[in-house]
């Protein structure tokens, strides 16, 4: 059940690079090969003490593909005096981890031995699989390292997060991706350096491109490469590369972390009234495989929820162009989604539909049901009559205006505002018309005044 010991009882170097993927054969056994995370396994770092010291704490290894989670395992699995075991959520179930922990238990009982028991994609276990493992962390019977692409916050249930120390690796910047490439080209043993392929600097420039950040999928596309020009001149060139990767891999989720951060970062993009950034994270969503009809709705909030009555005709473009790929589908609909965004992002903005909404909503919650003023009420029998429905209600259009002064809120809410217009856009109309209005309003409370008197 040792990680790595199947690596270990490897004797024959030539069978083992047959068998096993050049990442997996490229992967570091100590830091000194590993490239990449300086801020988070610099020589000082708490992680890379913890390591070494052979003090490690129970812990959530979060980052993307191909960022070095796995790698830290198999460095934790070499240096430690703990027994180590390792799952796949993928592959493995609850029956597994039971026999993980009777083996931690028995460990700690007879030979006073700490188990660390290392979870790959730990955030496919779901919440109840998730809740075997609480009294066993808690006891110390095993010190759980999980490695996952989601968010912990969303992914791993709230009492076995609290015990656990969150640790973030992101995305290799493309120096990195070079040197590992570099490495495994070199590299006689476990790379390709005894096939004598070479990789020119532009080939390098497309497989680092291609990969995005992740050396897993960088070596592999190397690999793939490499068996493409072993038996030939043995050199892999971009045109190589191009014509086996087909297309781009753009690391996105749609159900994950960085699902949420190109959201976020398009409605802020359309906020700050950046039409250029806003079309590029469209884009980005799109070209990832984000379903448009939700890119769409998003925009269709975005109009009320930013511009709202500073444009009115927002509403209608989002509208639209949701129509528009409805009927039209992709690619020819994606233009209409990319004209609604430009037009949204050049939109002047206003949030007081949505703060008028909210404040409302927050009224209702603090008074309650509070009853309708009877004028206002409708009569439809002669009891509703008796009773004072509707009495003295005055028709609007019966004035010159079209316009009475009544109040129509209950009585304990008179005087509040839930809506104040913006200074920009056609709000600047609308306070207008709430300006005549409440002049008119003045003017009959003073005739009413003056009369009483």
């Amino acid at each position: 059940m040792d990680l790595f010991d199947s690596i270990n009882e490897k004797k024959n170097k030539q069978d083992v690079r047959k068998e096993r993927p050049l990442a997996d054969r490229m992967r570091p056994n100590d830091f000194s090969e590993f490239v990449g995370q300086s801020k988070l396994l610099g020589k000082n770092s708490l992680l890379r003490r913890l390591i070494e010291e052979d003090r490690i704490c129970s812990m959530i290894l979060w980052g993307p593909p191909g960022s070095g989670k796995t790698t830290l395992a198999n460095i934790i699995a070499r240096k430690t005096q703990f027994a180590f075991f390792t799952l796949s959520a993928v592959t493995s179930g609850i029956k597994e981890v039971k026999h993980i922990f009777e083996q931690a238990e028995l460990n700690q009982q007879s030979y006073n031995r700490k188990t660390i028991l290392f979870i790959d994609e730990i955030h496919r276990f779901n919440k109840a699989q998730q809740d075997a493992f609480l009294p066993h962390v808690e006891k110390g019977t095993i010190l759980l390292i999980g490695a996952t692409t989601e968010n912990p916050s969303f992914s791993i249930i709230a009492p076995l997060l609290s015990r656990c120390r969150v640790f973030v690796l992101t995305a290799l910047n493309d120096a990195d991706l070079k040197t590992i490439l570099a490495n495994a080209l070199k590299d006689e043993k476990r790379g390709l350096g005894a096939f004598g392929i070479s990789c020119d600097e532009e080939a390098i420039a497309v497989i680092v491109q291609l990969s995005d950040g992740d050396a897993r999928r960088a070596l592999n596309l190397l690999e793939f490469c490499a068996g493409v020009v072993k038996d030939g001149d043995k050199k892999i060139t971009a045109d190589v590369v191009k014509e086996l990767a087909q297309r781009t891999h753009l690391m996105y989720d749609k159900k994950g972390e960085e699902h949420y951060n190109i959201i976020s970062a398009l409605h802020k993009s359309m906020r700050g009234s950046d039409p250029d950034a806003a079309l590029y994270w469209l884009g980005r969503m799109l070209a990832s495989g984000e379903d448009p009809l939700y890119v769409a709705r998003r925009m269709i909030r975005f109009a009320s929820e930013d511009i709202g009555n500073a444009d009115p005709q927002a509403l209608q473009i989002a509208l639209a162009a949701r129509e528009a790929y409805d009927k039209l589908g992709s690619p020819e609909g994606e233009l209409a989604l990319a004209q609604a965004v430009v037009y949204l992002a050049a939109a002047p903005k206003s949030n007081s539909i949505y703060v008028a909404y909210e404040h409302m909503m927050k009224t209702i919650q603090e008074t309650g049901s509070l009853p309708v003023p009877l004028v206002i009420r409708n009569a439809p029998t002669r009891l509703m009559k008796n009773l004072g429905y509707g009495k003295d209600y005055l028709y609007d259009h019966d004035s010159e205006e079209h316009f009475i002064p009544q109040d129509y809120l209950p009585e304990e809410l008179l005087g509040i505002k839930f809506y104040q217009p913006g200074k920009f856009g056609f709000e600047k109309e609308i306070q207008k018309r709430l300006d005549w209005w409440e002049k008119i309003k003045k003017k009959a409370a003073k005739k009413t005044f003056d009369s009483d008197e």
